[in-house]
């Protein structure tokens, strides 16, 4: 079948190592010094190790390749000694800080410049993002600041729609964002899955303008929390082309 796989490319490589503790289904391992997948199959092809790799070696591509099968990725990672849910999140990085690799994609955790209640008189209105990154695909499922947290999934035109984003619906919250009309939705999909499964989320928050085609990163959204298996609260709420709130 074609899909989405990882490819690393063995010129740039150094060896270094960094993206194989961040592939969760154990897919990459060291060979003569270089990062090689260890298998197609062992792939899920969403990425999330590509912010881990500081030359830029490794990108997702689309070439035949056997599926993605999670019952291989058990018993490859169990005769490894490791359990894919039991998997540690990468320990948080302190505000303007990253442990390696690529700093624009790296999973970092900060507190906002002002508290929530505290806006300086007269000067620039305090962000209320926690982490980075937040794009859907960059985003590592694993991520400590999904543990416990009350998630918004907003479409990515949503912020610059909505004048008041970041207090009436980022306030306290982790953040994925995307666009379902240009980019793969069974990809989010494919992600999201496997983001509810791994991680303790309380709460999910859907916010999508209100063009037809924004409904797509709901419909994902939905789906996964379905083949998760889990049961969390649920809320769908739409933006006008014009920031109001339609509901």
């Amino acid at each position: 079948m074609i899909r989405k796989i990882v490819q690393i490319d063995e010129e740039k490589c150094n060896g270094c190592g960094l993206c194989v503790p961040a592939c969760a289904e154990g897919a990459i391992k060291i060979v003569n010094g270089k990062a090689v997948l260890a298998a197609d199959n062992l792939c899920d092809g969403l990425g999330a190790c590509l912010g881990d790799c500081p030359q830029d070696a490794i990108r997702i591509i689309e070439r035949e390749a056997d599926e993605f099968d999670e019952t291989a990725v058990d018993e490859h990672l169990k005769g490894a000694g490791r359990e894919l849910a039991q998997h540690a999140p990468p320990p948080p990085q302190p505000h303007g800080h990253h442990a390696g690799g690529c700093p624009g994609s790296r999973a970092m955790v900060f507190a906002p410049a002002h508290p929530a209640d505290e806006q300086p008189a007269g000067g620039t209105i305090a962000s209320r993002l926690r982490q980075w990154p937040v794009q859907l695909h960059l985003v590592p499922t694993t991520a400590p600041y999904f543990q416990d947290a009350d998630l918004l999934i907003a479409a990515d035109c949503v912020a610059f729609a909505h004048g008041d984003f970041h207090r009436e619906f980022l306030e306290g919250k982790a953040l994925v964002i995307g666009c379902p009309k240009l980019d793969d939705n069974n990809a989010y999909l494919q992600k999201l899955t496997e983001l509810f499964r791994v991680s303790s989320i309380r709460s999910i928050t859907a916010l999508r303008m209100e063009v037809p085609c924004c409904c797509g990163i709901v419909m994902a959204a939905r789906q996964a929390l379905a083949a998760s298996g889990k049961d969390i609260p649920f809320r769908e709420v739409t933006i006008g082309i014009q920031g109001d709130v339609k509901g």
